[in-house]
């Protein structure tokens, strides 16, 4: 049996890369959603809530990593729970995986995730793998099959699906909206 806890080692803080390319994405964001407040609104508000949305989970992850985020989880058990969705977004996420790194039943510990994180495992998972989508749209000229199987959705149809619920529109209008002349 596999025992997930064991893999996740590293909480550490983000690399400069990671900080470079985190902050290169909010930066595309923030520079769409000025051009977009021109001439559409909604797109704009869209692009904020996306750019606010990755800068809150930034600071929930780095809040979780020097033990200031209290609730049903200790510092270690969220920084490990997240570390280990960031790094697997790619394949399905099982809640029994999660209370394993966490080292509680299943039960206690969705329960606890929902204290800490403000939102059960299944929709925090969700939210990681939209945020993760938007930034390899901005960030990337993968297709959006390949970006669908790359943030674990069974396909693009999966994607787009979860896409307009989140954001009212779908994943393709969304990256055209917000292309800029050097992305073409």
């Amino acid at each position: 049996m596999e025992r997930p806890y064991e893999e996740v080692a590293d909480v550490s803080p983000p690399t400069d890369f990671e900080f470079g390319s985190l902050a290169n994405s909010l930066a595309l964001l923030l520079e769409a959603a000025t051009s977009e407040l021109e001439h559409d609104r909604e797109a704009a508000k869209t692009t904020l809530a996306a750019a606010a949305s990755i800068l809150r989970s930034e600071i929930d992850r780095r809040s979780a990593v020097h033990g200031t985020r209290t609730g049903g989880l200790a510092g270690w058990q969220i920084a490990r729970v997240r570390s280990f969705i960031d790094r697997n977004l790619h394949r399905t996420i099982h809640a029994s995986d999660l209370s394993a790194i966490a080292r509680r039943s299943t039960a206690h510990f969705s329960r606890s995730f929902k204290l800490a994180f403000g939102e059960p495992p299944h929709a925090y998972i969700i939210r990681r793998r939209l945020e993760e989508a938007c930034h390899m749209m901005l960030t990337s000229s993968a297709s959006l099959s390949e970006i669908a199987l790359n943030v674990g959705c069974s396909d693009q149809a999966h994607l787009s699906k979860l896409f307009r619920q989140a954001f009212g529109q779908s994943p393709a209008n969304w990256r055209r909206e917000r292309e800029t002349p050097w992305h073409n």
